[in-house]
């Protein structure tokens, strides 16, 4: 391997806290009661769309999806630096990386309007080889595109990278990309998840079970 990739939210990064409280912002606003974090969490890697749904019963169909969509990105924008945390073991985990000579970067279907002021608040960007959001191609994961766009800026073949996120779609693009793939399980993942069926080459308890695979 010469490289690691991460996912943002769900498995580098603890974001949950915050994508939870712009959705309990807007309920707010609504007339509607908070939600309990237990009750996002596993929508958190869904983006919008996904919050939508659990927080609204709204989908991409219905007729004030938009405005609401709309509505949620605002509030997030205003909250969404207040408390953003590598995941417990993730600082020792990207340590590792790093003393092993290897170089580490980010490829997330966030938005980069989204994605680069949270990198740079938490100091990631002047470590990561790469941050590459879901509007830096022309298709965001399950598409490899964003992928191969990470290993094209970090000069490296993709067959010599690991892949590591907490979505199906994360492990899809990461095989059509032709990567190695990890599932975070202590992400996002939704009790309906069935990890082991996504075709991953492991999946990992802790950040620190990574470094195995190296």
């Amino acid at each position: 391997m010469q490289a690691v990739l991460f996912d943002f939210d769900g498995t580098l990064v603890d974001t949950a806290p915050d994508l939870g409280y712009a959705l309990n912002l807007q309920r707010a606003r609504h007339g509607l009661e908070f939600l309990p974090d237990a009750a996002i969490r596993p929508y958190a890697s869904h983006g919008s769309r996904g919050l939508l749904e659990i927080g609204f019963g709204l989908l991409p169909t219905d007729a004030s999806f938009e405005a609401m969509r709309s509505e949620y990105l605002d509030l997030y924008t205003q909250v969404m630096t207040r408390q953003p945390v590598l995941f417990d073991g993730m600082a020792d985990a990207l340590e590792g990386i790093e003393q092993r000579g290897l170089r580490w970067g980010i490829v997330t279907n966030k938005p980069r309007r989204f994605t680069m002021p949270m990198v740079e608040h938490m100091g990631l960007d002047v470590r990561a080889g790469a941050v590459i959001s879901g509007d830096d191609a022309p298709q965001p994961k399950p598409s490899p595109q964003t992928l191969l766009l990470a290993c094209e800026r970090m000069q490296i073949d993709p067959q010599t990278v690991l892949y590591i996120g907490d979505a199906e779609r994360d492990i899809q693009a990461g095989k059509a990309a032709g990567m190695k793939t990890l599932v975070a399980l202590f992400g996002y993942l939704a009790a309906t998840d069935n990890p082991q069926a996504w075709g991953a080459d492991g999946c990992i308890q802790q950040p620190q079970e990574l470094l195995a695979y190296l």
